[in-house]
């Protein structure tokens, strides 16, 4: 496995996005929705550097089924707290296609939400189904199957304290596994 992101990029990187969150959201109080299961390490360092009231939810999204293709969105929206007039942001780990940053924002703004703002670990260059603007992105990264600090290849490898690419070999040494 390759490193993309080492662990002291990705804490420099974390702390240029709290920055730039707290310089633009001025101290309002804010609900921070962590898109699981991906982005929960993401959002456990984030909030900490964050300077403004925060309160914490959750959304389940899933849509790979234990392979690197992408299937039906599953959201599971039960763990939210009353969003209606909140200043909320919504943290996931990848920003790939679209669709899920996409459903998660649908959601959101349909409960009446009074601003709403994005942010994601990584933005994936080359895969983009759906047009959306994200307000705070931590890193650019190519087109690669990447893992490590919270992202998954069939459940494992979300412990790795870096971002790493997953390799021809080491996704055939899985599948053997």
């Amino acid at each position: 496995m390759k490193v993309l992101i080492s662990e002291e990029q990705l804490q420099q990187g974390i702390s240029e996005m709290a920055n730039a969150i707290n310089a633009r959201l001025d101290n309002q109080p804010l609900t921070v929705i962590c898109v699981m299961t991906g982005s929960i390490i993401l959002v456990a360092d984030l909030i900490r550097q964050l300077t403004m009231p925060v309160k914490l939810g959750s959304v389940h999204a899933s849509s790979y089924r234990g392979a690197t293709d992408r299937g039906n969105l599953d959201l599971d929206t039960s763990m939210l707290p009353d969003l209606k007039d909140a200043n909320v942001l919504i943290v996931d780990d990848i920003f790939d296609t679209g669709h899920t940053l996409h459903a998660v924002t649908q959601h959101m703004n349909s409960l009446g939400v009074a601003s709403l703002h994005t942010a994601v670990l990584l933005y994936k260059h080359g895969r983009q189904e759906l047009e959306l603007d994200v307000d705070f992105i931590g890193f650019e990264i190519p087109d690669e199957f990447v893992v490590g600090y919270g992202l998954d290849y069939q459940g494992i490898y979300r412990n790795l304290p870096y971002v790493g690419v997953m390799e021809h070999e080491d996704l055939s040494a899985n599948e053997e596994a």
